[in-house]
């Protein structure tokens, strides 16, 4: 068995709940599946000496989660000030709309649909709750509204489903977009070469202490796959079903349909460029 600091970006080990950098504490949610890993990773970020914190990605509609978030930050000796989205898919954001309710902050979120309050993100955009210095950077590509957000501080990246703690991202076709993903994994590794990142805080799965190994694999990763469907279309094979079949027959049959979209995300990058 290889040890997580072989394997791409330097996994952390399980993932629990509970502190991961001076600055963010992980609150798991119970929706472990396929798709969402051990569950949801929902972030409460805050400065050491703050009453007053920001949570990121309050997750699914479930009120025993929702509560155990609140009650975590109590017991750190803070209340809510601020919620925000990274997404807008519903294992990410489902239960802001209750939790926003709950704590009586605003949600702040690219798409204008998901915000409770008048203020919305956009790229730039820093926020300062609680002294914290939180810098929202896009990563269009996993969905249209897909942002990461840099917390300098810890030189973290707190990144959604953009990059996970374990495996790799779909790009959920027609919303996400290839070559916008792409883009966004340059974003990234910018900043771990740039700006001196070095921890990759996930939606999904653990805790990634290589930032620019986790990234430099997903581009990789995503050139293989693309030149797999490119020799699959020069095979013959014409319909998304099909290349998945070849392309990805090692893969659960579970997650074929996930793999599917982006596959389609794959076809449609390659025609947009004549390469296919």
């Amino acid at each position: 068995m290889s040890g997580a600091a072989s394997l791409p970006g330097q996994p952390r080990g399980e993932v629990v709940s509970g502190p991961a950098t001076a600055r963010a504490v992980n609150v798991l949610a119970p929706n472990a599946s396929a798709m969402t890993l051990d569950g949801t990773n929902t972030w409460i970020v805050a400065e050491p000496d703050a009453d007053l914190a920001v949570v990121i990605d309050p997750g699914p509609l479930d009120d025993g989660h929702l509560r155990a978030v609140i009650d975590a930050a109590a017991r750190a000796g803070r209340r809510i000030g601020l919620t925000l989205l990274t997404h807008g898919h519903a294992d990410h954001a489902e239960g802001a709309a209750r939790f926003a309710d709950l704590t009586r902050t605003k949600v702040r979120a690219l798409d204008p649909a998901l915000r409770l309050g008048d203020e919305g993100l956009s790229p730039g955009d820093v926020v300062t709750t609680g002294g914290l210095e939180l810098r929202v950077v896009p990563t269009p590509g996993h969905t249209a509204d897909s942002l990461s957000f840099h917390l300098p501080a810890d030189g973290a990246v707190l990144t959604g489903d953009t990059v996970l703690g374990r495996g790799t991202t779909m790009v959920a076709h027609p919303d996400g977009r290839l070559g916008d993903y792409l883009d966004s994994l340059r974003t990234l590794r910018s900043l771990t070469a740039d700006e001196g990142v070095h921890t990759v805080l996930p939606g999904h799965g653990p805790v990634l202490e290589d930032a620019q190994g986790a990234v430099e694999f997903y581009l990789a990763h995503r050139a293989h796959r693309l030149a797999q469907v490119e020799t699959a279309v020069e095979a013959g094979l014409r319909s998304p079903q099909d290349v998945v079949a070849r392309v990805y027959a090692e893969v659960d049959r579970s997650l074929w349909p996930a793999a599917e979209l982006s596959v389609r995300a794959q076809l449609a990058y390659l025609r947009e460029r004549g390469l296919i």
